[in-house]
């Protein structure tokens, strides 16, 4: 395991972040109170909400599962990670495949305090992890290549990042830009928030993270096949996150109050 940033970068506990407001869903102790409370917020509105957060986070696991298994991917670079969450993306890569390579990259110094202490590789492989923006794709893929291959095929990840992206930061542009910089065969793995099941819930979701001070943009099932553009997709396409290869499922359970608002889907580049 190996690390890119400063540690003494500071904490803001004054707003809520993504990922402690994410690591409290999931019942992680890596959240401060103004987390819990947006956290609490939401769930008095949608007492789903916890169990919205699992499924996105098993979509993560089915979907390393694949890449690592018939995909054949040994690098992965997941950009957004959060607060490390067992199984994490690198423990499902490498239990398939020992060799596997995994950089991690977020943007809250919470991630950064935690990922030594929590993101230990398999010898024959490596993790690393990188304090950097998804606004900053330069500087990740700078870092990257300390422990990438980027000559070979990558399995990109931005599970849940991309709705925390406004339509000033031209997101669209910055996915498109990250995977032009990865060669052929490589994956793009995306999961994004949409209004297109439960719109009312979802614009109360909206709200909420808008009053705490955090971008919250669902978007419709074309906007986000757009991220998509110029690969072939992974069988069976851009789907609710439940129905992607729920064969591949391990631990999970459902919740049949749930409205999963997110779609998700596997990409190559060809």
């Amino acid at each position: 395991m190996s690390g890119t940033g400063s540690a003494a970068t500071r904490i803001d506990t004054s707003t809520p972040h993504p990922a402690r407001v994410y690591d409290w869903f999931l019942g992680g102790k890596d959240n401060y109170p103004v987390d819990e409370e947006l956290g609490r917020r939401i769930m008095s509105v949608d007492g789903t909400a916890r169990h919205v957060a699992r499924t996105n986070r098993w979509f993560m696991q089915r979907v390393t599962r694949w890449l690592a298994g018939p995909g054949g991917v040994r690098q992965f670079l997941d950009i957004g990670t959060g607060i490390p969450t067992e199984p994490n993306l690198h423990q499902i890569a490498q239990a398939a495949a020992p060799e596997s390579r995994v950089v991690y990259t977020d943007n809250d110094p919470v991630v950064l305090k935690h990922a030594e202490a929590l993101l230990h590789s398999a010898p024959e492989g490596a993790t690393a992890y990188v304090q950097a923006d998804v606004r900053e794709p330069g500087r990740i893929l700078k870092e990257a290549r300390q422990t990438l291959d980027l000559t070979r095929p990558v399995a990109l990840s931005l599970v849940a990042l991309t709705h925390f992206l406004g339509e000033e930061d031209d997101p669209h542009t910055l996915v498109a830009g990250l995977v032009d910089a990865l060669p052929s065969g490589s994956y793009l793995v995306l999961s994004q928030l949409t209004a297109d099941f439960a719109p009312e819930a979802v614009a109360r979701g909206v709200e909420m993270y808008r009053a705490g001070g955090v971008t919250l943009a669902p978007r419709s099932r074309a906007e986000i096949a757009r991220f998509f553009e110029g690969l072939e997709p992974v069988e069976p396409g851009l789907v609710q996150l439940t129905d992607w290869h729920p064969e591949l499922a391990v631990g999970e359970s459902t919740d049949e109050r749930a409205v999963i608002s997110l779609y998700g889907a596997v990409a190559r580049k060809p």
